[in-house]
């Protein structure tokens, strides 16, 4: 019988390989059987913990949108406000948010191109919900990206916020796994043009 602490496991299991095969075959390619299946249950099985695919796709959305500001939330926290703790730097601050969001874009790229091809299928509540989040996201790199810039305007700012996204958001575009050099050497890439585009949407 399973406990209560097994059906977080077994919902995360379930999402995992939905966000896969979602990724892989698109939404409507990739019936309640298959995801079962890929987990070790029958498809009717699934009932139990989602009312449908549609849910799958709302928490996953939802879900990894509330997760990134949350972390985001969380490295302000660790390396202290800008300027609020001796010797942290707004350089220190901007770094870790970058590197909080490679790790999203190199461990979860099935949940970008989710994103990028399946938003429009979500309910308007849960759609608004993203969007809410992910406002809150930018807004949070916005402000950290001006003390660094301070004279960078705030529209630039969010300007720069996005296309840093874009950048690091490429990953499903980069080939399998496989193909990529190691992760470590990848992240380091993906740092370093980060904050080249920062740097040159603040220069002078």
């Amino acid at each position: 019988m399973a406990t209560r602490t097994d059906a977080p496991t077994r919902r995360e299991q379930i999402l995992k390989e939905a966000a896969r095969l979602f990724a892989e075959r698109g939404f409507h390619g990739v019936g309640v059987d298959e995801i079962g299946a890929a987990v070790g249950i029958s498809g009717p099985g699934l009932y139990r913990h989602f009312p449908g695919k549609d849910a799958m796709l709302a928490e996953l959305l939802v879900g990894i949108s509330g997760q990134l500001l949350t972390g985001a939330k969380q490295r302000l926290q660790e390396v202290g406000e800008v300027g609020g703790v001796e010797g942290t730097t707004p350089e220190a601050v901007l770094d870790s948010l970058i590197e909080s969001h490679i790790d999203f874009a190199l461990d979860d790229r099935p949940l970008i191109t989710l994103h990028d091809r399946e938003l429009d299928r979500l309910r308007d509540t849960d759609r608004k919900l993203v969007r809410q989040l992910q406002r809150q996201y930018v807004e949070l790199w916005v402000g950290v990206v001006r003390e660094l810039y301070p004279d960078l305007a705030e529209p630039a700012a969010r300007s720069a916020v996005h296309s840093v996204f874009g950048l690091l958001n490429s990953t499903p575009h980069l080939g399998r796994p496989g193909a990529l050099p190691g992760r470590a050497t990848t992240a380091a890439l993906l740092h370093r043009m980060a904050r080249g585009a920062f740097a040159a949407a603040g220069a002078p």
